[in-house]
């Protein structure tokens, strides 16, 4: 039965979907078989594991609303071990369409059913709001998993997301816990950085990952290549720490 992993920030721009992307490309070398779902109608983690979205016949709507079983919309990437379920624009229709369905925040939990015996890991990378998406994916994994900059705003941020995640556990999912936070974007030159890592030293000490993602030129390339930064440039800084996060999740799941 497969761990399922939520990669969840309300706030854009914070390296999200380059971790999803990447920690699932990692655990896939290191032999984990391993899902990667698109729950963002922007489709970058589509993209950068070298889907066409102009070809699909199928994506995470298509599952969320019911039109297709989730075996029918997962891709085999040519990746180690690592599949997609690929999203279009057409997944912004879902907020919608499941207002007034029942049960609806369980529909991504049961449609996975389906499909969890089939791998080791299952990574969801959420759109940047706490909308129904969101919350879909927060019901139907055991852990979220938190990348954010170090910046004033996304202390905020994270604040706000503990909120969520301890509602959804409360009244959807008890067994949703915090995997880590993921500090992305680092710069240890900024004193701003290291205020920011201070305080959450003071309040998240064992929840931080170990590793801190770097600006590094390299991972904001890999995705225009369609590939991730362990098959684009396995030399790269990037490559290296996102292994080193792929192989802590593992140590705490």
């Amino acid at each position: 039965m497969a761990t399922v992993l939520a990669f969840t920030n309300q706030k854009g721009g914070v390296g999200k979907t380059t971790s999803a992307i990447n920690i699932a490309s990692a655990l896939g070398i290191m032999g984990k078989k391993t899902l990667l779902i698109d729950s963002d109608p922007q489709g970058n983690a589509s993209s950068g594991v070298g889907v066409r979205k102009s070809q699909l016949s199928s994506s995470t709507y298509d599952v969320l609303i019911g039109r297709c079983p989730a075996s029918a919309a997962i891709q085999q990437t040519e990746f180690k071990n690592l599949d997609v379920m690929p999203a279009t624009m057409s997944l912004a229709g879902a907020e919608f369409e499941l207002a007034d369905v029942e049960k609806r925040e369980s529909r991504l939990r049961n449609a996975l059913e389906e499909v969890a015996d089939k791998y080791d890991i299952i990574i969801i990378d959420c759109p940047p709001s706490l909308g129904m998406l969101t919350i879909n994916a927060l019901v139907a994994s055991d852990g979220a998993v938190l990348p954010m900059q170090c910046e004033y705003f996304s202390l905020e941020g994270l604040s706000q997301m503990m909120m969520t995640i301890k509602q959804v556990k409360k009244l959807y999912n008890p067994n949703l816990t915090l995997t880590g936070i993921l500090i992305t974007m680092y710069n240890g030159r900024l004193n701003l950085t290291l205020q920011v890592i201070d305080e959450l030293k003071k309040y998240y000490a064992n929840k931080l990952f170990k590793t801190t993602i770097t600006r590094n030129v390299r991972l904001s390339e890999a995705p225009s290549y369609g590939a991730p930064i362990q098959y684009y440039d396995k030399y790269a800084k990037g490559a290296d720490a996102y292994d080193s996060v792929a192989k802590e999740i593992l140590e705490r799941i």
